[in-house]
């Protein structure tokens, strides 16, 4: 029985999770929920899961929570008490679900309290890879990779010697707009970036791989978890999402990676690795399979996924900066006050204005991600007046 935290519980990779648990009830127990503010759904996960342990960072969302529930579950509010959780000490793994640099923390202080980590939160790795790659080798925690990609990646390097990489081969299913160009992108509506051909995701996530910029999140952070360089990275856009990654090794040989574009296979090879387990995933068929298709990404009309590799090869503070101003513009762009490419704007004017910190600590993360929020948001108000 392996006992696992979920953090970010009533999202949509959380939620996911607690369908990998329900099927495997003799292998796996919550020990902690955590969520942001949606106290309704973590109250009715609450009372099937029974956690030790239940968090929501919002306030009000806690009271109304703490004025409904009178049950065994131990309840917490606040920031501080939903980067605690991460270190529970019943915990075994922690589920990293959470959205946004709002993982590093909590993440940080589950290695320290020597959790491994099933991560979900790619912006963990992108603003902070080396500090938190370090900490896991030192603490002797493992981070087992979620994203479908990575988790792919991942399977294919299974007994093999990472010196022997020649290429990651990063799969990208191209998103709602794969095909257009810049102009046909200017009038992008919020409905139709949400409209992801193949995955169902949060919104966050869905308008990330509908600009890119997710992708280049991925690039970044397998550079962190498979310690390449970026010229070794190469992001091929795969409509089908049959195939998750490929990795090829320097005979030429590559090995790849295919599935149904269902999220529940990774996480639960995340929690039960090295093992396999059975699962009601839908199986492909070969027989009625008729078209994989390749192709380059487009890096000019879909200037996040350029943005992510100059971030990258810069190192230092700079991939913090280039995801805290995705993050305000994403944010801008899904409550109706910028347009879809104004997204891309703001990314490259947030970089630009400042100069890159090599060798950061923590604290100066902190205030890289507080002073390009400031500048993203600044940025933002100056071009509506």
């Amino acid at each position: 029985m392996k006992h696992i935290a979920v953090l970010g519980s009533t999202g949509s990779i959380g939620t996911q999770t607690l369908d990998v648990v329900r099927s495997h009830p003799k292998r796996f127990r919550i020990s902690v929920l955590a969520a942001n503010a949606n106290d309704e759904l973590l109250e009715r996960q609450i009372r099937e899961f029974s956690p030790a342990l239940a968090v929501l960072v919002d306030a009000a969302a806690y009271a109304r929570l703490k004025s409904r529930y009178a049950g065994r579950t131990k309840l917490a509010c606040g920031r501080q008490a939903f980067i605690d959780a991460a270190a529970y000490e019943e915990t075994e793994i922690v589920v990293t679900s959470m959205m946004g640099f709002a993982g590093l923390e909590p993440t940080l202080a589950a290695i320290a309290a020597g959790k491994d980590i099933a991560l979900a939160n790619k912006e963990t790795l992108v603003v902070a890879g080396e500090i938190v790659t370090r900490r896991a080798r030192e603490a002797g925690v493992k981070i087992l990779p979620v994203d479908s990609e990575h988790c792919a990646l991942f399977q294919c390097l299974q007994g093999e010697r990472r010196d022997k990489v020649e290429k990651l081969l990063l799969t990208c299913s191209g998103g709602p707009f794969r095909g257009k160009k810049r102009e046909a992108l200017a009038a992008a509506t919020k409905a139709a970036v949400l409209a992801h051909p193949t995955w169902q995701m949060g919104q966050k996530i869905t308008v990330d791989s509908a600009s890119l910029v997710n992708k280049g999140l991925e690039v970044i952070e397998a550079k962190w978890l498979y310690g390449v360089d970026y010229k070794q990275i190469q992001v091929v856009v795969h409509p089908q999402s049959i195939v998750h990654s490929m990795v090829q090794f320097v005979d030429g040989a590559v090995m790849a990676q295919l599935g149904s574009p269902d999220m529940k296979l990774p996480i639960q090879y995340a929690l039960t690795y090295p093992e396999r387990q059975p699962s009601a995933s839908d199986r492909l068929d070969f027989w009625r399979m008729r078209d994989l298709t390749f192709e380059a990404p487009d890096m000019e009309t879909f200037k996040g996924l350029r943005f992510a590799y100059e971030a990258g090869e810069m190192g230092g503070t700079m991939p913090c900066v280039f995801n805290a101003a995705n993050e305000v513009a994403v944010g801008a762009f899904l409550r109706g006050g910028i347009h879809f490419l104004d997204i891309y704007d703001i990314i490259e004017a947030t970089m630009m204005n400042r100069e890159c910190v090599l060798s950061p600590t923590l604290d100066d993360l902190l205030e890289e991600d507080r002073w390009a929020r400031g500048f993203a948001r600044s940025y933002i108000k100056s071009k509506k007046q």
